[in-house]
């Protein structure tokens, strides 16, 4: 007779459970009739862990209302900022209490999704303007605010950027929306979009430690004057963009040699805005690239977003929302349920609930109460 050492600790039910859950204290819609809010988040979420449309969600089960009557349902929701406020709520619900008692690596960053057509009257706030991407120079943006920690790569706020956003505004909301948490940050990480006079002047004024990378423009003087030589070396440069926007700053300047690398031989030189971060020359460039976690985040998010050729802003930044806040929630369960105190640091089993079980998870249990269509009917005669 053998003994098992295994132990449940998380079923399909709990997952979904968790999320409804998460979602129902944060987010309100107004339903009607037989088809309630558990109805329709139940069916959002089926549609997400599967990255599908909210029709062919629909369709294919056999007790959930049509595609239409959901889109009536969301409709009613005619308030981008308390959207935007309920999203930040939620993402912020499920983080670990270890997070709100250490100072945090975070990153800034835009998501880009491409935008195509001419937009309406309603549209045109929400249209970011940015280098041509897959066809377009449009697109729908949100900025986020990320967590770097091992195992806990969460994001904590979530703007939809609209067409007047500076990029100080951009950041000014997004430390906004995360005030109650009495976050300490110990370093920001900005993307190369953000560099300006007006970012680094604000940031400083705030006393938030922060890195960027410093954009070369033009062949002569500027960050190229700074660009030589064989041995990585610190600085200062003065960015004079215009009356009063004036600003100096500690600029980084690192050589690293390619030997090879994709084909290049040879220096390449990498330049950072650097303020009040402990940490030496030569690790800047190992530590400027944790930020490329965010990055990931973008592919976890782009895995469970439903998708949709609505162009209506408010849908969008629901179903964004959703995608980063399932997310969050993945995370919140490896680390509460997936896991084991030990000395030295929790011991999180990733390899046993990958996010695409998780979503595996939720459509099974959508799937179970809405039941999957079995049989196609054509009309008789």
């Amino acid at each position: 007779m053998t003994t098992s050492t295994e132990k449940a600790v998380l079923t399909d039910k709990d997952t979904l459970k968790e999320v409804i859950d998460c979602l129902s204290k944060h987010i309100s819609i107004k339903t009607q009739g037989a088809f309630n809010q558990t109805d329709l988040f139940n069916i959002l979420i089926g549609a997400a862990s599967n990255s599908d449309t909210i029709e062919n969600t629909a369709k294919k089960l056999k007790k959930s209302g049509s595609g239409k009557n959901i889109r009536y349902h969301l409709a009613k929701i005619k308030s981008f900022p308390e959207l935007e406020t309920q999203l930040n709520l939620a993402l912020i619900s499920r983080l670990t209490r270890r997070l709100k008692k250490r100072k945090l690596k975070l990153a800034i960053d835009l998501n880009l999704i491409p935008y195509y057509g001419k937009p309406s009257k309603q549209e045109q706030d929400y249209i970011y303007r940015s280098q041509p991407k897959n066809g377009t120079s449009s697109f729908y943006a949100y900025a986020t605010l990320y967590v770097i920690a091992k195992n806990k790569r969460v994001t904590i706020a979530l703007v939809g950027v609209k067409k007047i956003y500076t990029s100080v505004a951009i950041i000014s909301y997004l430390l906004t929306k995360v005030n109650s948490l009495n976050l300490k940050i110990k370093r920001l990480y900005l993307d190369r979009g953000f560099y300006s006079g007006s970012v680094i002047r604000w940031l400083k004024a705030l006393n938030i430690p922060f890195i960027m990378p410093a954009i070369r423009n033009g062949k002569t003087g500027g960050i190229q004057q700074y660009l030589q030589g064989s041995k990585s070396y610190k600085t200062t440069h003065t960015m004079n963009q215009g009356k009063d926007n004036e600003v100096t700053f500690d600029l980084w300047v690192v050589c690293k040699y390619q030997k090879g690398k994709r084909g290049k031989y040879g220096i390449e030189y990498l330049a950072y805005v650097v303020y009040q971060v402990k940490i030496t020359l030569d690790y800047i460039y190992q530590d400027y690239r944790k930020r490329f976690g965010i990055e990931s985040s973008y592919r976890l998010k782009n895995i469970c977003r439903i998708r949709t050729t609505t162009k209506n802003p408010i849908m969008r930044l629901l179903f964004v929302g959703i995608s980063f806040l399932l997310v969050n929630i993945w995370i919140y369960l490896l680390w509460s349920k997936i896991s084991k105190p030990r000395r030295g640091g929790r011991l999180v089993y990733n390899h046993l609930f990958p996010l695409k079980q998780m979503l595996g998870f939720l459509s099974n249990g959508v799937n179970r109460i809405y039941e999957v269509r079995e049989i196609v009917y054509i009309p008789d005669g």
